[in-house]
């Protein structure tokens, strides 16, 4: 009798539809392109048996990655070295506004009529690392961007064909996270060899990971259309969980109520975030990092040029000394499309300084305002970024030995952005502006 109630127990699990695990969840970023390269540092500050268990921990945490086409990477070798990666980094995150598999708070009919699957790529950043570390750029691009798509490979074969205007947030349900890449290296150059995706839920995970972020409101914060809905203070507030999903979400409680406000406000969030990472003391918390490494591993769909943890590593390591004037967060630059009504296109001229810059790996020099959804806190600090002490030299009796000095090489010349290229530095302290 018991086996044959355990018989029926089996059959109705098996005539359950099948939920998919977190490596197929997918949603929007809003916190974490900076968080990617940061929280690897873990082996950075650990050392010793500490490195050896956390890697062997976030080897096994981390799903088999998703294949770029076209965008093949140098993956790096498993090894206990742990460096700077060689060179610059491409990286692009991207997160979908699905429903599917986000917990039954998200999972109403509504919803999941409005998206479900793969769903739309509402949230695409570039993270670029220049050749020589000194300079990062954040380029955030409007999901109501219309551009012209290449044909994309689809997950499970077959090809999606090119198309000469598409908005960029449909391009994920084109041909999943390798067409959001094609089609960010065909606008602006460059080759994205490195790509990730984070669920609802995973912002979620990741936010709690860092312990929260402070983040400053000029007034006072309200969306009703956000889940949880937002109801928050002017002033400083710690964001985190679900709250900070919502405020990073929040469209109409920001700005001008559009989509390119929403960018300005996560800026604001994004610059906290790094500025808490790198003088806040998480660089040198192991526990902290590897909270916050497993929480990146266990939440995000990664490219299979990061599945190797070292890889996460060495990138993290290529961003620790980067002061935060030199932490660049932009919005790549538009213009209302004329042909269709709350769309926008690229403005030509400032978009080509953009590529051009970013081809030519030059450092980004901001000219315009932090953009509809921010505003400058003048009155507040800066914060510093790293600083490097020399070591004191031991005297000598000897005279001293001329020894040619080899030339430094030539620091690239900033790429002046024009005025209407929006975003702020991570040491510039901004605030929030309330819709």
């Amino acid at each position: 009798m018991k086996n044959s109630e355990s018989a029926r127990r089996r059959g109705r699990q098996l005539d359950q539809p099948i939920r998919h695990g977190q490596l197929t969840r997918q949603g929007p970023w809003r916190t974490v392109t900076k968080t990617l390269g940061f929280t690897s540092g873990v082996l950075l500050v650990s050392g010793g048996s500490v490195a050896a268990v956390a890697t062997w921990d976030l080897a096994s945490s981390v799903k088999p990655g998703v294949h770029l086409a076209q965008a093949p990477g140098d993956k790096a070798a498993p090894g206990a070295e742990v460096s700077a990666i060689a060179g610059g980094v491409n990286l692009l995150l991207t997160g979908t506004d699905t429903r599917t598999g986000q917990g039954t708070a998200f999972e109403t009919s509504a919803g999941l009529e409005g998206s479900s699957g793969a769903g739309n790529n509402d949230v695409t950043i570039l993270l670029h690392i220049a050749q020589n570390h000194q300079s990062v750029s954040v380029v955030s691009f409007p999901r109501d961007l219309m551009l012209a798509v290449p044909a994309c490979p689809q997950p499970d074969g077959g090809t999606t064909p090119a198309s000469s205007r598409v908005m960029l947030n449909t391009t994920l349900s084109r041909g999943g996270l390798s067409c959001v890449v094609l089609t960010i290296e065909k606008m602006i150059g460059i080759q994205i060899p490195y790509a990730a995706q984070v669920s609802f839920d995973g912002v979620t995970a990741l936010s709690d990971a860092v312990g929260g972020v402070t983040v400053c409101l000029a007034t006072p914060v309200n969306d009703l259309y956000t889940n949880p809905p937002l109801h928050l203070a002017a002033g400083q507030q710690t964001l985190v969980g679900a709250d900070a999903l919502s405020f990073l979400r929040s469209r109409k409680g920001v700005g001008d109520g559009s989509d390119l406000g929403r960018i300005s406000n996560q800026q604001v969030f994004m610059a906290a975030l790094a500025r808490k990472v790198v003088s806040g003391g998480v660089l040198g918390n192991p526990i902290a990092l590897f909270s916050l490494a497993k929480a990146v591993t266990n939440n995000m769909v990664l490219s299979d040029t990061l599945t190797n943890p070292t890889t996460l590593v060495q990138i993290a390591v290529a961003l620790k000394d980067t002061n935060l004037s030199n932490m660049v967060f932009l919005q790549y630059p538009t213009v209302s499309d004329p042909t269709e009504r709350g769309r926008v296109i690229a403005e030509s001229s400032a978009a080509e300084v953009l590529n051009m810059a970013l081809v030519a790996d030059q450092p980004l020099q901001l000219t315009g305002d932090p953009g509809p959804g921010a505003v400058l806190a003048s009155s507040a600090p800066l914060v510093p970024g790293p600083v490097t002490t020399a070591t004191p030299q031991a005297t000598s009796t000897s005279p001293p030995v001329s020894t040619p000095a080899a030339a430094p090489a030539p620091a690239p010349t900033d790429a002046v952005l024009p005025t209407s290229v929006t975003g702020q530095t991570a040491a510039e302290q901004t605030c929030t502006k309330g819709n």
